[in-house]
């Protein structure tokens, strides 16, 4: 008798988006050099949970933290790769692990990349998954108060500000989008 594997069993991977200049991928191996690289970067960290870097030990096991999270919730983290070089931008994606107060749409980027609307993009196309994919009803950001450039990544994409909780010790704005905000809110060109 064979059996046949079932995705609520941990058999999920992540699909592939593609956007007009990223594509959302799942993480693999060979992304652990620049991924390294990304989190031991202050400037990177500086917003992220408790601002400390992680060295490349750390970094692997983040990235096989992302690759299992889209196997125990059927989505997940992607890795943002660059359309024209190939190279790894970031980390873009949703997220919502145990105890965590909603349903997260997150970015990261590498410095290299900031600036550029790319947060904007994958993040975009993050919501139009978790909505018309997921079927989520509200999809929310957790951003540091002093990082203004992803509270203004959040309010291109419709999101407002809810509330400030401290989540792990760290103080945390909570912006949120509905399904049926993001539809009318969502530019005409991207839908």
């Amino acid at each position: 008798m064979t059996a046949t594997p079932d995705p609520a069993d941990g058999d999920r991977v992540a699909p592939t988006l593609v956007t007009d200049r990223l594509v959302l991928r799942p993480f693999r191996d060979s992304d652990l050099d620049a991924y390294a690289a990304m989190v031991a970067d202050p400037a990177v960290a500086r917003y992220l949970g408790s601002g400390e870097v992680l060295d490349r030990v750390g970094a692997w096991y983040q990235m096989a933290m992302f690759v299992g999270h889209w196997a125990l919730r059927g989505f997940g983290l992607w890795a943002a790769e660059d359309r024209r070089t190939g190279a790894l931008a970031g980390r873009i994606g949703l997220w919502k692990p145990q105890g965590w107060p909603g349903l997260e749409a997150g970015w990261m980027l590498a410095p290299p990349f900031w600036g550029r609307g790319l947060a904007t993009e994958g993040a975009r196309a993050t919501l139009d998954f978790a909505f018309s994919r997921l079927g989520a009803e509200e999809v929310i950001s957790v951003i540091h108060p002093d990082n203004t450039a992803s509270i203004r990544v959040a309010e291109r994409l419709g999101e407002t500000y809810a509330r400030s909780m401290t989540l792990h010790g760290c103080p945390a704005a909570i912006y949120t989008i509905g399904r049926e905000r993001y539809r009318v809110t969502r530019p005409a060109h991207a839908r």
